[in-house]
């Protein structure tokens, strides 16, 4: 960022921000290097009853200090203050930026990454720095016009304003995109947006509070795969129904060229895409005359995925699901075809489970994949061409058309800090029985997400990005709100057995999401999202805010836990059940080696390691080595 123009106050502010999005970036780039083993946390020597601790580098005859490390449950390290380099003249360097970090520790790694990952490491970690600083700047800004709105309404702060002054839906779509600054816990490189400029980032994404275009263009009817759950009879029905005023101009524009809008299917693109790669890549179809730009502009908002868009009207629309051939955080977002078989088929099933399981005691609901499509030309037949021409839309009316008095809040928002400087859950907890509230919350979360995998075999992908929680008017959690199935695991013997089907996406090249020989990567999906990346930081959260004993949450979880494995366990296989309880609250959690993937330039999109299971009494469980694939 180049803060020599700016004024001196706007430049101070800017400063701030880079210097915290620093510090955001080290605790980040630490936990992931201890908890994939990258750096053996054993070599850490703590100093007694302090959180300080030294990692010693012989061969640089050097040590590398921590001034305040919390080593967690989970065996994870939270890193929360300054982090030196002492050499043997006793000289000391601050470890300013994660790239300084990646430099002195590279040659201790227990493997030895090439130098094109590293340096595409360091570089998309230095713009996840940068975004999040500019996010940072905003973010200010933005809380003191949300502080001064509670303060003038008499709100008891940003929860309660909401619920005050705005719609369900509207309300929880603010939320989303205020919640959107923090991102995965493990992912080094959070706000990685490389192929935009800053002011490309500030126009485009959720943490900005933005305002997106998306095209209405039309594809030519025989050149596309449609997906449609059962109820929806016909593509075009169902998006005139839901876009009135859309598809009224789409089809006047059609007939204004003298085609049939009948033989034409609409086709949203991202006003990025539409400006930087549909024109250039599908320039065939565009000659061809299979593919229109031309069409209605619908404003969104985009939501906490970047690419996933809620229609600002009308009040009922679907959320729009779209392909970007940008590099957002790990990967190239592109919308698949296995997304769009997959989304439709498993909303389906779910949606028929939870009719029969009365939605898990009403603790699970679902935003339905109802309708989406890509792009397969009618003569070559090919799946892959559609990758970056394709949309999923997911319903919206049944979780925002509500009376029950309950306010969807996506999980990341509650560990945002609010204009009063706590995190946004501190006000859901008021002045009650931390440790009370987190029970329910865990239960609340625990019981279905238990429930559908031991029963139908579905792991629900329930980290924060993709789970809301529903919440009433005095803070406490009620029930489930879950979106995102197109990659979705599923174990289809267990769901076989209790007279369900699903048909898998095959094609060559694309990872299965149905599986039935091991059961093990279906679990995986489980525990990584659910418990590694939802509760287990929550609990982080709320004991540091708090200043809670450090077992004290975990313990609420493991209870929680097994009390969702009773639930159900005279419905479930007895020795299928005590297994699987053992890996849930026993064994080892499997997750996501997000930054070895990094550095190894995602050669392997599966690798995995283990982390220390924080439920075990006492924890017991040895670290286990990481890199393991999945």
């Amino acid at each position: 960022m180049n803060h020599s123009s700016l004024p001196q106050q706007a430049q101070s502010a800017a400063d701030r921000a880079l210097a915290g999005a620093r510090r955001n970036a080290l605790r980040r780039l630490v936990r992931c290097l201890f908890a994939e083993k990258i750096i053996d946390p054993a070599r850490l020597v703590f100093a007694p009853r302090e959180r300080g601790a030294w990692l010693p580098l012989w061969p640089r005859q050097a040590l590398l200090h921590f001034e305040d490390l919390w080593l967690a449950p989970a065996a994870t390290f939270v890193n929360r203050g300054a982090i030196e380099l002492v050499k043997a003249d006793a000289s000391r360097t601050p470890i300013d930026e994660p790239g300084q970090l990646i430099d002195v520790l590279r040659e201790h790694f227990d493997f030895a990454p090439g130098d094109a990952g590293v340096e595409r490491l360091r570089a998309d970690m230095a713009n996840s720095v940068a975004n999040d600083a500019l996010a940072r700047v905003h973010r200010a800004g933005w809380n003191a016009e949300l502080a001064d709105a509670i303060a003038s309404s008499g709100a008891a702060g940003l929860f309660d304003l909401v619920r005050r002054q705005y719609s369900v839906r509207d309300g929880a779509v603010l939320l989303d995109q205020w919640g959107a600054l923090e991102g995965h816990p493990f992912y080094p490189t959070w706000k990685t947006k490389p192929d935009l400029n800053p002011e490309e980032v500030a126009r485009l994404s959720p943490e900005f509070n933005a305002r997106v275009n998306v095209r209405v263009g039309a594809l030519r009817g025989d050149m596309a795969y449609i997906e449609r759950m059962p109820h929806v009879a016909s593509y075009h029905e169902w998006f005139a129904s839901h876009f009135p005023a859309i598809w009224e101009d789409w089809t006047a524009g059609l007939r204004a060229r003298d085609l049939d809008p009948a033989a034409w299917l609409p086709l949203p693109i991202h006003e990025w895409q539409l400006a930087h790669y549909v024109p250039q890549e599908y320039a065939a179809e565009i000659a061809e005359g299979l593919l229109l730009l031309e069409g209605p502009d619908v404003p969104t908002w985009p939501t906490m995925s970047f690419r996933t868009m809620m229609p600002l009207a009308p009040g009922d629309a679907p959320f729009i699901k779209l392909p970007l051939a940008l590099w957002l955080t790990s990967e190239q977002r592109s919308l698949q075809a296995k997304s769009i078989h997959m989304g439709p088929r498993i909303s389906t099933v779910i949606q028929r489970i939870l009719a029969d399981e009365g939605g898990f005691g009403g603790k699970l609901a679902i935003f339905t994949e109802e309708v989406a499509l890509h792009y397969r030309h009618a003569e070559k037949r090919e799946d892959r061409p559609g990758r970056h021409l394709s949309v999923a839309y997911r319903a919206s009316r049944a979780a925002f058309e509500r009376d029950d008095g309950l306010l969807p809040v996506t999980v990341a928002a509650l560990l945002t800090e609010a204009p009063d400087g706590r995190p946004l859950v501190a006000e859901l907890v008021g002045e009650g029985d931390v440790t009370a509230w987190f029970r329910r919350y865990a239960h609340v979360v625990t019981q279905p997400v238990v429930a559908i995998y031991l029963l139908y075999g579905i792991a629900l992908e329930a980290h924060q990005q993709n789970t809301s929680v529903l919440f009433g008017a005095d803070g406490q959690p009620e029930s489930l709100l879950i979106r995102d199935f197109g990659d979705g695991r599923t174990y289809a013997p267990l769901l076989a057995a209790r007279g369900h089907t699903l048909q898998p996406y095959v094609h060559p090249g694309i990872l299965p999401t149905v599986f039935d020989g091991d059961i093990g990567p279906v679990r995986a999906f489980v525990i990584d999202a659910c418990l590694v990346c939802h509760l287990h930081e929550l609990a982080l959260l709320l004991t540091r805010a708090y200043g809670l004993a450090d077992e004290r949450l975990w313990r609420v979880l493991r209870d929680e836990l097994a009390a969702a494995f009773d639930a159900v366990e005279q419905r479930v296989d007895p020795a299928f059940w005590q297994a699987e309880r053992a890996a849930f609250l026993e064994q080892p959690w499997p997750t996501r080696s997000v930054l070895r993937m990094h550095l190894q330039q995602y050669a392997d999109y599966r690798l995995t390691h283990e982390l220390q299971n924080p439920l075990t009494e006492p924890p017991t469980e040895p670290l286990a080595q990481a890199g393991t694939a999945a």
